[in-house]
């Protein structure tokens, strides 16, 4: 019996599998919210829209649902990307949906999650942010606004609950080598990129013991990007 537990959001995407991949392998029980039923193939499936609060709480009820392996980290991959137009070309409504997907379901999780991180006295939150948070590129105010959200609300999380056993960290990748990306960038140098297997080594070790002196940083992993 593992006797920990990770909460990985977005645990079926690009990034995800990878690291739901490194936290089995790391001997965790590791618990990924969908929208829909799946197969068994390792982690713990639980339904839940983490658009709702309802949803974040279904997911964190699922990750405590095991006394011999309580919940000690969260990892908050949910977000996503939508290209569009300058700031004057764009409108208010998918400039609020790229806040919506990729800060929303951040904080719902987070929110729901903290009382019982607070009480394993050991907990740990990993946020993704983006590098277009601290460096933007045209027609993405949307997404580097969210992105740059998504980190301040971690280093948030660092200040309110480094006294109550809570560290909280951010990885900032660039662009990740996964299929759909390289889909989208045919043309792209692919070896400039960085492997979801090697940030999911890097968010693995920002939620385990290892790096316990460590909350409040942003860790850029851009590889050659």
């Amino acid at each position: 019996m593992t006797e920990r537990t990770v909460l990985v959001t977005g645990g079926t995407g690009g990034l995800g599998g990878a690291v739901t991949a490194a936290f089995l392998d790391a001997g965790w029980r590791v618990v990924v919210p969908r929208r829909e039923a799946g197969t068994d193939d390792g982690p713990v499936r639980v339904v839940a829209d983490l658009l709702t609060a309802e949803g974040a709480a279904r997911a964190v009820e699922a990750a405590t649902a095991e006394p011999a392996a309580p919940l000690r980290a969260v990892v908050n991959l949910v977000g996503g990307y939508a290209a569009g137009g300058l700031v004057h070309e764009t409108p208010v409504d998918d400039f609020e949906q790229m806040l919506r997907l990729n800060l929303r379901p951040t904080y719902l999780v987070t929110h729901a999650a903290l009382p019982h991180l607070m009480a394993s006295g050991d907990g740990a939150v990993v946020c993704v942010s983006a590098r277009a948070a601290v460096s933007p590129f045209p027609g993405a105010s949307g997404y580097a606004t969210a992105k740059a959200a998504v980190r301040a609300f971690a280093e948030t999380v660092a200040v309110e609950y480094r006294q109550r056993g809570v560290r909280c960290n951010t990885v900032l990748p660039s662009v990740i080598d996964t299929p759909a990306n390289r889909a989208a960038q045919p043309d792209a140098d692919h070896g400039r990129w960085v492997p979801p297997a090697e940030i999911a080594e890097v968010i693995r070790f920002l939620a385990s013991p290892e790096s316990a002196p460590t909350s409040g940083a942003s860790i850029p992993v851009y590889g050659r990007a």
